[in-house]
């Protein structure tokens, strides 16, 4: 483990299979914590496969806050859990990880150790990009759960479990991955520290950002032609968009069917 001023090197190094994050041979917690701190890898093809697949101006612009006076006049399904998926930062992410390049160019604070690890994308360390992309992906998380959510969820006992529940994972595994960066001996614990600062203040002031400017141009930028083309939509103002899916869709289906003799699907209530 690094400290500030204190290092404790082992024999040898591994890297994970098909990454260049290494991790003291033989140590089972290195292990373990290495493959926790890919976790920014595996948040970057979610989004990815997000906006693949949904093409939302929420999975390329983050945020999509709701409008309560609005989303109250759509019908709603049983739970509004789904609409959470409409949490995508990669405008954000984006810019949060050219402000941490930016920083450390500025500073040019040395890793840890001498620098153990050969395989990185820079030699300076503050802020760990790690930590500050993390502590950002979940402080807007838990803003979007504590806010945006609470404009169209009612207060029910399993929709405040389930919102404390991720809240509380989310905050687990930033902490985590910051600590494996430590472990690991890529940062010290003032570069996570800072850089978890950094990644919370960014996030902070990218959700109020997404809500006051960029939420009330979604549906101008929806209507875009070139938005049309790749099929890009917004669905802000739909509460409940897996339930609006599905209601649609199965009435598409029972027009398709009645043509065709076969039994209507029943309706959904």
């Amino acid at each position: 483990m690094a400290a500030d001023g204190q290092c404790s090197l082992p024999a040898s190094w591994r890297p994970v299979t098909l990454t260049h994050v290494e991790y003291p041979a033989g140590d089972l917690s290195g292990h373990v914590l290495a493959y926790l701190s890919l976790s920014p890898v595996f948040v970057i093809v979610g989004f990815v496969t997000l906006i693949i697949f949904k093409r939302e101006l929420h999975t390329v612009v983050p945020g999509g806050w709701e409008a309560q006076s609005e989303a109250s006049r759509l019908p709603r399904g049983p739970t509004d859990h789904t609409s959470s998926r409409q949490i995508s930062f990669l405008g954000g992410l984006a810019l949060n990880e050219g402000v941490n390049w930016l920083i450390k160019h500025v500073i040019q604070e040395p890793r840890p150790c001498g620098g153990p690890h050969t395989a990185v994308g820079t030699k300076y360390g503050m802020p760990s990009s790690h930590s500050q992309f993390m502590w950002f992906f979940s402080i807007y998380s838990f803003l979007f759960l504590y806010l945006r959510m609470h404009q169209t969820n009612n207060a029910r006992f399993l929709d405040l479990l389930w919102r404390h529940v991720l809240s509380l994972g989310l905050l687990t595994v930033a902490f985590l991955v910051s600590y494996s960066r430590v472990y690991l001996l890529y940062h010290t614990w003032g570069q996570v520290l800072y850089g978890g600062v950094a990644g919370g203040l960014m996030a902070v002031a990218w959700f109020v950002f997404t809500q006051e400017v960029l939420t009330p141009l979604f549906p101008r930028i929806a209507a875009w032609p070139v938005s049309e083309f790749f099929l890009i939509r917004d669905t802000s103002l739909i509460p409940n968009v897996l339930w609006f899916e599905y209601t649609v869709t199965r009435a598409e289906a029972s027009q398709a069917l009645l043509g065709t003799g076969l039994p209507l699907l029943p309706s959904a209530s």
